[in-house]
């Protein structure tokens, strides 16, 4: 049975209270091009097993990242994930637990986020993270409204290596409470560009490493101009193992760190949940969005665990919240938790260069294609090649899909508009085997040919 308790009169009011004519003027933001005008084109009813079996066939469809050589990255990694972790994140009293706001009943949950925040802490370098937000790109947008308040500046400029998406969503975010960005045109290798846009109104510089094209930068010297100018760097990290190998953000001067904790404890899935690290300078910790879980001792003197620093308007005045984040992606955390406690630090490192390893190796392989350029000077695991002139990343990847093999992320897909056209982002991880990677150097190579 539908439950629809408003009647037409009902709508009519409301819609006249906000100013609107019509249901119609809630979507003007929306293209008209996204709009549909009338029911999608299924069948009105449809029995169970139909639909399973529709559904079926058109999932068939779809090469997955498990079934061919799989080279996608962009901000979504391939990593193996222990069966562990599945294993513990099903037991009913972690997957159905949700808001720890009663603490003496909630000692466990606590407890692997105090953990999970420890965990990101050392992997940043950073002294306090928050127990997670939603996901990398959110993450980044909370980073720069963070800036905003503790400098009572205005402006943040985002370098051109930042990944589009993370972006969009930021610029998504912050417009509504009158933040400007200035988003630098993409660039390969350029993070240090940001350094002559910094300005007095200049609340944050914004930098990726490695960057949405696979370049990894010592960003010490941006810090240095950023502080140097009152202003605060922002480090955003879509893989999370590079810093098992890399100079950590904390050790070249970040103010806040945020990143994607996908590639640890949690798999694809579709594009989602993930979970959103976020860490920062003590001194800035009561302007940190999100929640804080902290140490103490019970009555009878016993370690035990709350949230902490957290004020009733994050949860019910929220237009007067430091964030409206008031929740976090707990499921995600603990997964990240699980793998992080397998790996420890000593198979963090050795992941991280095995990571590094592979990605090595699939450049050599495609770099001595005639006609492949390799445009990322300094890299992780992911890299950014250019194809021959005349050949479209897009086109060449639907192709190669045809040839059983993904080989990678077209840089237009994630910035239509910006001329890059021929360039083709490649991912290798611990799951690339070196089979997979003389596939894809000989399929591209024929493809090219073609």
């Amino acid at each position: 049975m539908r439950y629809l308790p408003l009647t037409p009169d009902d709508r009519t009011a409301m819609l006249a209270a906000i100013g609107a004519k019509s249901i119609d003027d809630l979507f003007v933001d929306v293209p008209e091009s996204a709009r549909l005008d009338g029911p999608v084109d299924l069948p009105r009813v449809a029995g169970e097993l139909e639909v399973e079996r529709a559904l079926s066939a058109m999932a068939a469809k779809n090469a997955t990242a498990g079934a061919v050589p799989f080279f996608c990255g962009a901000g979504a990694y391939k990593h193996h994930v222990p069966a562990t972790v599945d294993h513990v994140i099903q037991r009913s009293e972690f997957l159905t637990s949700y808001t720890p706001y009663q603490p003496e009943i909630a000692q466990g949950t606590l407890q692997y986020l105090y953990e999970f925040q420890t965990q990101v802490a050392n992997l940043t370098g950073m002294p306090v993270a928050n127990a997670s937000l939603y996901d990398g790109s959110t993450a980044m947008a909370e980073g720069v409204l963070m800036a905003t308040r503790v400098t009572r500046r205005n402006k943040a400029v985002i370098s051109g290596g930042v990944h589009p998406h993370y972006v969009k969503a930021t610029e998504t975010v912050v417009h509504a409470v009158g933040v400007e960005t200035q988003a630098l045109a993409p660039a390969f290798d350029a993070e240090a560009a940001v350094i002559d846009q910094i300005g007095p109104d200049t609340a944050c510089v914004v930098v990726q490493t490695p960057n949405v094209f696979g370049t990894a930068t010592d960003v010490t010297k941006i810090a240095e101009a950023a502080h140097a100018a009152g202003a605060l760097l922002i480090v955003v990290v879509t893989e999370a193992v590079s810093m098992g190998l890399l100079k950590s953000p904390g050790e070249m001067g970040a103010d806040i760190v945020t990143a994607e904790g996908q590639s640890i404890g949690n798999a694809l899935n579709f594009g989602g949940p993930y979970v959103g690290l976020f860490a920062t300078r003590e001194k800035l910790i009561r302007q940190m969005p999100g929640r804080l879980t902290g140490e103490t001792v019970d009555a009878d003197g016993e370690r035990g665990f709350v949230l902490t620093l957290s004020t009733r308007e994050q949860h019910i005045r929220r237009d007067k919240a430091t964030s409206n984040i008031c929740t976090n992606s707990g499921l995600c955390t603990l997964a990240f938790t699980i793998h992080m406690s397998l790996l420890g630090e000593t198979g963090l490192r050795k992941l991280a260069l095995l990571n590094h390893e592979k990605a090595v190796a699939t450049r050599d392989a495609l770099a001595a294609i005639p006609g492949v350029e390799v445009l990322t000077p300094r890299f992780f695991n992911e890299f950014a090649i250019r194809l021959p002139k005349g050949k479209k990343a897009a086109e060449v990847v639907d192709t190669l899909a045809g040839h059983h093999v993904l080989a990678g992320v077209p840089y237009s897909r994630l910035a239509p508009d910006a001329g890059l056209d021929d360039v083709l982002l490649v991912a290798a991880t611990e799951t690339t085997l070196d089979h997979d990677i003389k596939f894809l150097a000989k399929a591209l190579a024929k493809v090219l040919e073609a």
